[in-house]
């Protein structure tokens, strides 16, 4: 992982600093296993699919369309209309979809990709495990050189991945040593191609506005950590455009001594709000990293037996050490967590931006099966399911607008959907219950996705 300046003179404390401690180590150890068995490349992609007798969500609006047929030709839709009314094209591939829903692919927004380093089968396993899950775009905040290739091989449909849009190497306190620097860095970026620059800690005031003003002037978003020295009320200020794990917020309001001050928290969303600012929570992993979550429970997960077992043994190890260390103040990272929900709660209910996220792959956070425990956070903390799957379809097209059209089923949009069983603005775990993906057009039906998954397994000894 990048390095970060993680020195006290950054000013965290207790269950925060050893939350962040540990976030960027945890970030490479799912990339240090043995390669699995992953084919390749997929078969090739059906030029036209049809979706028959499908009740839509397009997520445009709360409301589902019923007994629709959604035409499919290369990477775009096509047509969506009542099943009685769209002539299907004869060489077609058709998927029935009675009793079933078809929703927009779903985003990971503060995902990781493995370092072009890594074996290809490795790279293969990570962005197979998104798709697998439904998750049609990832946006990759820790970029490594020459990672660019990757982005564009996804894009050209050589590789089965998600659509990837990355952030450049991070800025912190141990890559940037002046503001000149920080400038130099950012037009070296933009130049380069990426999507967005990552901040870190670790960056002083002075360095931190010459990164903002520059990005302002050359036109490239920025977004992930508030360094100490900046503060939350400044980063708004500045346009920082995402505020990735609530970042600067418990901070803020001192939330690790008990309940937040209402009228703190009002005023604080209202500031982000104005500003257009978007906010990725990462709830599910920043409890395990405060040490709050259940390690049994965690243990258990299934989808373990898709990560190698000496890094989940590591997970574990550092779970343990984590909660053991001297000076852990357990008390603390409890009312980090409960504020945590607070603060998420109040962002969307006063209608600031949510963006769906999980930072995988990190520590028993497994790259799209973690999406499926965030969203129930996400549910826990007060949001509807409308809301949560708008967090990860809809906002995620509206921030992304200018480099494609995606997040809405919508004629012209680009074909990332997933068809599942149930209606998950019902029970948002309905998400889970997969008949198949589409990622820019590729169908993959269950029982394919199924059978990659048992080979991933099998490669890991699992």
């Amino acid at each position: 992982a990048q390095s970060t300046d993680h020195s006290s003179t950054d000013g965290w404390r207790t269950p925060t600093m050893i939350a962040f401690l540990t976030h960027l180590f945890l970030v490479a150890l799912l990339f240090t296993g043995p390669a699995s068995s992953e084919r390749e490349n997929s078969p090739p992609r059906k030029d036209v699919v049809a979706f028959v007798n499908v009740s839509v969500i397009p997520m445009d609006s709360e409301r589902v369309l019923e007994n629709q047929t959604v035409i499919v030709r290369g990477d775009r839709i096509l047509v969506i209309g009542p099943t009685e009314e769209v002539s299907i094209p004869e060489n077609a591939v058709l998927i029935d979809g009675a009793g079933k829903f078809l929703i927009p692919g779903l985003a990971e927004m503060h995902g990781h990709i493995p370092p072009p380093s890594s074996p290809d089968s490795e790279i293969e396993r990570v962005l197979f495990l998104y798709v697998a899950n439904g998750i049609t775009t990832v946006r990759g905040m820790l970029g490594y050189p020459s990672q660019l290739e990757l982005r564009e091989r996804a894009k050209r449909g050589e590789i089965l991945s998600p659509t990837l849009y990355l952030a450049g190497p991070s800025f912190n306190g141990n890559t940037v040593s002046s503001p000149a620097q920080a400038e130099r860095r950012v037009r070296d970026q933009f130049a380069q191609g990426w999507d967005l620059l990552k901040i870190h800690p670790g960056l002083t005031r002075a360095e931190y506005d010459a990164v903002a003003n520059t990005a302002k002037e050359v036109g490239i978003r920025f977004g992930g950590h508030v360094p100490v020295d900046v503060g939350l009320a400044h980063a708004i200020e500045m346009n920082q455009q995402t505020f990735d794990h609530l970042d600067g917020y418990v901070e803020h309001l001192e939330g690790d001594k008990g309940p937040v001050d209402e009228s703190r928290l009002e005023e604080i969303v209202e500031r982000t709000k104005a500003a257009d600012a978007w906010v990725v929570p990462t709830m599910v992993l920043w409890e395990t990293i405060l040490g709050v979550a259940d390690l049994d429970a965690m243990r258990a997960f299934p989808e373990l037996r898709y990560v190698p077992s000496s890094t989940v043994e590591s997970w574990i190890n550092a779970f343990n050490n984590r909660v053991n260390k001297p000076g852990y103040d357990a008390g603390a990272a409890m009312n980090i967590a409960a504020a945590r929900m607070r603060v998420l709660k109040a962002l969307n209910d006063g209608g600031v931006r949510i963006l769906m996220g999980t930072d995988a792959p990190q520590q028993f956070s497994v790259p799209g099966f973690s999406l499926h425990r965030e969203i129930v956070r996400m549910i826990e903390a007060g949001m509807t399911p409308y809301e949560v799957l708008k967090s990860g379809t809809f906002n995620v097209g509206w921030y992304f607008e200018d480099k494609d059209e995606f997040g809405t089923i919508e004629v012209g949009k680009r074909a990332d959907m997933i068809l599942v069983d149930g209606n998950p603005l019902e029970d948002i775990r309905n998400v889970a219950r997969r008949s198949g993906v589409m990622v820019r057009g590729r169908w993959l039906p269950e029982t394919e996705i199924q059978e990659r998954l048992d080979e991933i397994a099998a490669s890991l000894g699992n």
